[in-house]
This record gives C-alpha cells, structure tokens and sequence, in this order.
C-alpha cells in the first residue's frame, strides 16, 4: 500500500511574484524549514503521496490560489494546496501573534520593561491566529477523509510544521474523532523553546492553548535536546501533565520523554536537521556559484576573509557580531589591512517596526566600522543588505572563518553548509545557544553571543589558527553536519508515527 504524506507550513515550498507587466513568476520558498523539508520529501520515492498546504502569503500568492486551488505543484512536482486566509486574519495571526509574540517568546527576545503588553488589542490578534489555526485544521481534515476514500493509499501521516501552527494538531485530532486512531499527526518546533518562566509571560489562556494545542500531536519534534527538555517542564508547570522523561544522553536523534494529557500520549523527541552535503557540493560547483567565487577570490585578494550569512532578524545577533569585528580591529592592529568581514545580512520581516530600525541599525554600525578603519586599498567590511544565494555559497567556499552568533537558534544550518563547501578549510566561531553547538561543538569554538570581547578573541583565534589544525576541525565539522540530513530527519519523524 501506497504511504501518504499531508505537510502543513505557514511558507510553502513554492511562492510567487507579479512581474512589472502583471504577470506571474514562482520560486521556491526560502527558510531552513523549507530546504529541510523539501529535501526530506524528495528522499521517500515515488511510492509516497504528499501534499503540501500552506498559506497564501502576498497578493499574488492568493491570485494564483484562486484559480488553481487543486492544480498547483512546487519545483519537485509536489501537490501545493495554498489557502487564501483572508488578508487582515492572516496579518494578524502572522505578524501580530507568531512574529510580534511567539517569536520574542521562543527566543527570549523581548525587552521586558516595555514588551510584551496583553491587552484588548493581542486578545483580538489571538482570535485570528485560532482562525488561522482552523483554516489548516479544516484543510487537513478534507484531505485527510479524502485519502480515506481510497484503498490503495495508507492512512496518512500529518507533519505540522513549527509556532505559527501550535494549535493545528489539538483541531485536527477533534475534528477527526474516531478517525484519528488510524493516523499520525506530529508537530514540529524549528525554534527554541522558552523555559516555564520565561513562557509564563504569556496570558494564562494563550499558554495553556499552545501546549494543549501540540500535545494534540502523537510526537512533538524539536531539534536539540535543551528545547525538547524546556518544552516538557512548561507542559508540567503550566499545564499540570504528567511528565516522563528517558534520560535521553547525548546530541544525536532519539526520544526525550512523554507527556500525558487529557488522556493522550504524545511522544517528545529529538531529530537534529543536518544537510544533504552531495547535493550541496553539487550546487557548489554551479557556474554562478564558480563566477561569484572568482569574483571574491579578487575582491579578497590575499587577505583572510570572515563571513557571515543570517537573515536580518533580531536573534541572529548581527550588531555584536560586526561590534566584535570592531573590536579584533581596534584591539588587535595587526589584522588591519590583513583581513575582510563579508556580512550577508539578508531583509526578513520588514512588515515589523522592530526588523526595519534593526536593520537600519546594522547598515549604521557597517558604515561607523568603515568610516573608523578604511584605508585607500582596504575596505575591512562588505555588507549586503539583499538575498544573493549563490553569492553565499561562494562566499562558504572562500572563508577563512565563518562567524554563527545568535542569541538563541532552533539548529542553524548556516553553520552547518560553510563546513561543508568550505574548499581549504574553515575555522567556525559558534555560539553556544545555537542548537547547532549541541552536535558541533567540539570542534568549533564556542561563544556567548552578548559577549563582544569574547568573540572578539574567539577571531582572533580563528584567525591565528594553523592550516592543519583548521582543516581537521572543519573536516569534522563537516562530517557532524553531513551525519543527519533531511532524509534521516523527516524519515525518522514518519517512522516514529508508524509509517
């Protein structure tokens, strides 16, 4: 019998665009979470059925899901069905509730003498992301009874993906009933999680409802160990639930524990999301991807070249990161006219206040660091504000060092790819609350991302470390991060639901 596979996401793995002559383009959907799962889904064979459903997130987005709601496919040939949540709900469960709220939350973000404030205003917000919420529920429902109706396909497994979607499992298990026995729903969380204290700042209600909402699901996924341990003592301290856990050692994939509620089980685990490093090195080897690398192998000439490559969103940690390339360069004069910081700092969430003043404030320090250190023949730091991928696979190829600071970081698969498609060898300044130090971190150099003088040194070191030493750091970094591609990360997740 036939396996099929239901995906639900808030980006889907296709988006599109109107032309200046109206007319319409699609590309695939950016984002980790979309390279992962995509990645993993072309890894089942063609005896799988998927459907991806997700939601329609720009005017043209809703203009193509109105008029091919059943008929739309992503690059692979996989079934999109993209929902046409109306504008104002979806700006309100989206910026207004995951973004301004869970996000801050997840990652411990907010500036608490002023942030968060749950007013009149977040209660109707919150009544749009349950909408939201229902929208996939009443989509997964349809194709869940639909499949149903046809012998030659297995019972599906659902595969929810991440905050926006926390209340989806807990909806589709009611809107099922006695149908939902035969079906695996999972949930997976591609950020961290809070700790009970922290999370308690939700209203009693909201946080309540998003627990209750993934312990709907038969497993809840996180992808380190920390995040999977801080989301069961919220269920235990907030929720009441019993709790157990399996003493889950070590940073690989496996179970965590249990969570007991309302008389359902729901298994919570530990998949680490690594990348696909064959097919990364074949997009590596690209002729874009080769011109980009000529183009800034003569741009660095003999100089040692730092890079880094984030979205510009407040918890990739930017600022300190370029205030710690600052600081090599005041304290240690050595390095000047020696090195080059590449920053790829590409726009995210510019419909938020807070994103546009802090990427305004990374262009600020970017040209503060150039006025103080440029000389005629040396430009220390080369920012770009603008999504170039290819640009960023060169710049992987070239590094000497590769700089991964975050405040906080589901996984991390940028630290992850320079390992791979680094061509001689590249030192990895990480930080420690990055998921990724969970699998990485004996051999890169760990920091505290609000520390600037600490990372400042850890450059330093980066910089001074011997070719030897570099490359057999990076060749282990490498294998770390080939050792659990999306294959293994989504197959683990089916085979947990019984597929």
């Amino acid at each position: 019998m036939d396996q099929r596979v239901l995906v639900a996401s808030n980006r889907g793995p296709v988006s599109y665009q109107f032309g200046a002559d109206g007319s319409l383009t699609g590309s695939r959907g950016g984002g980790g979470m979309i390279a992962g799962v995509t990645d993993g889904l072309a890894a089942l064979g063609p005896e799988t059925s998927v459907t991806w459903i997700c939601a329609a997130l720009s005017d043209a987005d809703r203009t193509v899901a109105r008029s091919h709601e059943n008929s739309l496919r992503d690059e692979a040939g996989i079934p999109v069905r993209m929902l046409d949540i109306a504008p104002g709900t979806f700006d309100r469960a989206y910026n207004n509730v995951a973004n301004s709220a869970l996000w801050f939350l997840l990652h411990q973000l907010f500036d608490t003498p002023s942030q968060p404030r749950f007013g009149r205003e977040f209660r109707r917000d919150w009544e749009s992301y349950l909408a939201y919420n229902e929208a996939f529920a009443d989509a997964l429902t349809e194709e869940t009874l639909t499949g149903a109706t046809l012998s030659s396909v297995a019972d599906p497994r659902v595969l929810v993906q991440d905050y926006h979607l926390c209340l989806t499992p807990r909806l589709l298990r009611d809107r099922l009933g006695e149908a939902v026995r035969d079906i695996g729903i999972g949930h997976f969380c591609h950020t961290p999680w809070a700790p009970p204290d922290y999370y308690r700042m939700l209203p009693d209600e909201v946080a309540r409802a998003l627990l209750d909402g993934i312990l709907g699901a038969d497993r809840a996924g996180f992808h380190a160990q920390r995040w999977a341990t801080a989301f069961m003592d919220c269920c235990a301290a907030v929720l009441g639930a019993d709790v157990s856990r399996t003493g889950l050692a070590g940073p690989g994939p496996g179970p965590a524990g249990r969570v007991t509620y309302r008389g359902h089980v729901t298994e919570v685990a530990v998949h680490p999301l690594g990348v696909d490093a064959p097919a990364l090195r074949e997009r590596g080897r690209a002729g874009d991807v080769r011109a980009h690398v000529s183009a800034l192998r003569r741009a660095a000439g003999d100089r040692k070249l730092i890079v880094r490559v984030d979205r510009t969103e407040l918890s990739k940690n930017i600022v300190r990161g370029l205030e710690a390339y600052r600081e090599l360069l005041a304290t240690r004069p050595q390095w000047r006219g020696r090195v080059v910081h590449l920053a790829f700092a590409y726009p995210s969430r510019s419909a938020l206040a807070e994103y546009r003043a802090y990427t305004d404030q990374v262009r600020e320090l970017a040209r503060q660091i150039n006025g103080e250190f440029r000389t005629e023949d040396w430009d220390p730091l080369i920012l770009e504000v603008k999504d170039d991928y290819p640009r960023s696979l060169a710049a992987y190829a070239l590094a000497d060092v590769l700089l991964v600071n975050p405040i906080k970081d589901g996984m991390n698969l940028v630290a992850q790819e320079g390992m791979v498609l680094t061509e001689r060898g590249c030192a990895l300044v990480l930080s420690r609350e990055a998921g990724a130090a969970a699998t990485l971190a004996a051999d890169a150099l760990l920091v505290n991302p609000y520390d600037v003088s600490e990372t400042a040194e850890a450059l330093h070191r980066a910089l001074t470390m011997t070719d030897a030493e570099r490359q057999r750091r990076s060749a282990a970094l490498a294998a770390t991060a080939a050792a659990d591609p999306p294959a293994r990360w989504l197959g683990g997740q089916l085979a947990s639901l019984g597929s």
